[in-house]
């Protein structure tokens, strides 16, 4: 979005930016008004004090958040109903009993975070971490041992996916404000979410096991079993799902590369229409499509249609927050805020992959939400990316990970994260703060420090 606003005093517009994120933090953290009202109110705000014309504001607030949702809203919605598919079929339950068969009781918990790992590519944290609980105390049980060995691995592994992974709407939201590539991003954020959660979150698991020994939740030996034992799904066919959304957009990333190499004609209609199916939502879609017809036959489309009517609800307020922080965004780079800030960090000399995660890691310490402080630091930064010379597609997702590790460190009282892990753990606050939040500052660190070594390598 061009800048619309009246060119102003550098240090008036990043006085306005700070006062900005002050208000989002009063209105959230003390005045409790929801993160979408809140952004949405401090974009009008903004748009005002930064001098954007009158007729303009509007339009400049329905531009960055519509084009936010038109890139973000399909493929966390397409990922919510797949996921929430293989969630009531079974297919968590399937992974986790068959990895733990194949890899013995010692490995119980690699053999958990390996399953979550595969889960958490379609599924969000907090609805990954519910269908995996019991099966976790299960585990615990016949196996012995402190729960947090089990369950901290596998609440790592859905934390670095969810953080570090598209289709998931943080980092998919930070691509879509940076220009990055959203099929690498999807290979460099695995390859970054695998070393990440096995230092983390699969070693500091075993560690904070043997040091905190917890008693067995009660809640998960009392509820009633939501998952057909009859109509299990084969773990062949839940590995075929979880994949095959992987195969495609590496077709689409594969030919790309091997067009640009000059190996294929990249004009083919044979290309192009390939490369189309690899593009995310496509993947996506069709990904969606095969589940419908593998697991018609056993529960109906009635019953599928409304699975995926009811995943829809828990990520509307996931969307909206994001497509509100997009609209901050929008806001940010018509008034140029986003070119004073600009300024600023090339001033210091701070690279933009170190700037990226120390603005995230403030405004998550702050405000707590993960999701928030994701896009707000991808709208901050977007205007420095884009004035950076020499930044290839590798920066752009190192970069967009950078944020994804600030947004992820220290989850403490104003996370809804941590008190869902407390909550289900029955940990009372100080343990969850030992456990769960060190974690977390883990598995943000470690990956900030890889891409980070990267970026200066590479």
């Amino acid at each position: 979005m061009e800048q619309i606003a009246q060119a102003a005093d550098p240090t008036y517009l990043l006085t306005i930016a700070g006062l900005a994120i002050a208000a989002l933090l009063i209105l959230i953290i003390k005045l409790k008004v929801h993160a979408f009202a809140s952004l949405t109110l401090v974009s009008l705000g903004t748009a005002i004090a930064t001098g954007v014309s009158t007729d303009q504001v509007v339009p400049t607030m329905m531009g960055g958040f519509g084009g936010t949702l038109a890139s973000v809203a399909l493929l966390v919605g397409l990922g919510a109903m797949i996921g929430k598919i293989l969630e009531v079929t079974g297919g968590a339950k399937v992974l986790a009993d068959t990895l733990i068969g194949r890899f013995g009781k010692e490995r119980a918990p690699l053999a958990l975070g390996i399953a979550s790992l595969l889960f958490g590519f379609p599924i969000f944290f907090d609805a990954g971490l519910v269908v995996m609980m019991p099966i976790i105390f299960s585990v615990a049980k016949r196996f012995g041992g402190s729960p947090l060995k089990y369950a901290l691995p596998s609440a790592g592994a859905f934390a670095v996916m969810h953080a570090f992974v598209p289709p998931h709407p943080g980092p998919v939201a930070a691509a879509d404000l940076l220009g990055a590539n959203i099929g690498l991003l999807l290979f460099v954020g695995i390859l970054v979410a695998i070393p990440t959660w096995y230092f983390g979150a699969y070693l500091f698991g075993l560690y904070a096991g043997k040091k905190f020994d917890i008693p067995l939740s009660k809640a998960f030996f009392n509820s009633d079993a939501i998952v057909d034992e009859s109509k299990l799904p084969k773990f062949g066919t839940v590995m075929a799902i979880l994949v095959l959304p992987v195969v495609l957009i590496c077709l689409d990333t594969g030919l790309n590369t091997l067009a640009v190499a000059g190996v294929i004609d990249g004009k083919s209609a044979v290309v192009e229409f390939l490369r189309m199916l690899g593009k995310t939502p496509v993947a996506l879609l069709i990904t969606l499509l095969v589940c419908l017809l593998v697991f018609a036959k056993d529960y109906g489309m009635a019953k599928l249609e409304k699975l995926c009517g009811d995943s829809l609800a828990p990520i509307c307020a996931v969307i909206l927050v994001t497509g509100a922080g997009g609209m901050f965004g929008g806001v940010l780079r018509a008034s140029g805020i986003g070119d004073a800030l600009a300024g600023v960090l090339a001033d210091t000399g701070m690279p933009i992959v170190v700037a990226a995660f120390v603005i995230s890691t403030c405004l998550r310490v702050a405000q707590g939400s993960a999701t928030v402080a994701l896009t707000t630091t991808a709208a901050l930064i977007a205007p420095t990316v884009a004035a950076t010379t020499g930044l290839s597609e590798l920066d752009l997702c190192f970069i967009v990970i950078s944020i994804a590790g600030g947004a992820t460190v220290l989850s403490h009282f104003n996370d809804s994260g941590f008190w869902l892990v407390s909550r289900l753990m029955e940990m009372d606050e100080k343990t969850t703060l030992k456990t769960w939040t060190v974690m977390e500052t883990l598995l943000g660190s470690i990956a900030f420090i890889i891409v980070a070594t990267l970026s200066f390598i590479l």
